[in-house]
């Protein structure tokens, strides 16, 4: 169970991201996002490749359809486990990202990453959706809806809050990848997660992954957090 977990490197630079994978030597599925590639680039994956660890490259591309396919054309050529795309980019963005995912693989001969879509951020509440965003359909409608243009548009499957896995599980079938953020123990504060569910609550609900950052990384004892959610996941 402990490779369903995924910490996010949220640090500001490679110096810090490399002690923290050296705290957390058990940990073997790291998150790269916006805030450390923007600062680094792909230092930082040529490091965790170096030591053996796995990558969700979390970039959630969100553009017109060509500059998406350059983007997951490049960042396909690393090697990365998982990349992130918006749904809301548009069925033909999703499209195009998945064809250029599978060329830049190729090109770089490695295995294609598996593209998984943003349904919707998980610090966006029911409310926010109406009446910030305008979108007149429930939330747990909505994050399906993406699900589903994202499947249908080939790609490996999708990002949601624990509370949409079941359905999404049930629509979109056992193949479809749930990468699940959002997650908090009864034991962590929730932050700015306004959707969350408990680690073990998440994975019977069908998610395949889950992505737990502050409740391991802000610990006191980040080694100690890490073993405490690993040990309730044992006994699922």
């Amino acid at each position: 169970m402990i490779n369903k977990i995924i910490v996010p490197l949220d640090v500001p630079d490679l110096e810090s991201a490399i002690a923290l994978v050296d705290k957390l030597e058990s940990v073997s599925f790291w998150k790269v996002g916006l805030e450390l590639f923007t600062s680094v680039g792909p230092q930082i994956l040529e490091f965790l490749k170096s030591r053996e660890k796995r990558i969700f490259l979390d970039l959630k591309f969100h553009d017109i359809p060509n500059t998406v396919a350059g983007a997951c054309r490049s960042a396909s050529r690393y090697g990365v486990d998982l990349l992130t795309i918006h749904a809301t980019a548009g069925k033909d963005a999703l499209k195009a990202a998945t064809e250029a995912a599978q060329a830049g693989a190729a090109q770089a001969g490695v295995q294609p990453p598996k593209l998984i879509a943003i349904t919707l951020l998980t610090s966006i509440s029911a409310r926010q959706l109406a009446f910030d965003l305008k979108i007149p359909l429930e939330l747990p409608e909505f994050a399906l809806e993406m699900a589903l243009m994202a499947k249908e548009s080939g790609l490996d499957g999708a990002v949601c809050s624990p509370q949409e896995v079941a359905q999404l599980r049930q629509t979109c079938g056992d193949e479809f990848l749930l990468v699940c953020p959002g997650v908090r123990p009864t034991w962590a504060d929730k932050g700015d997660q306004k959707r969350s569910l408990t680690p073990s609550q998440a994975i019977q609900a069908g998610a395949d992954y889950l992505v737990i950052g502050r409740p391991i990384t802000a610990a006191a004892e980040p080694e100690l957090a890490w073993k405490k959610i690993s040990d309730e996941l044992t006994t699922i």
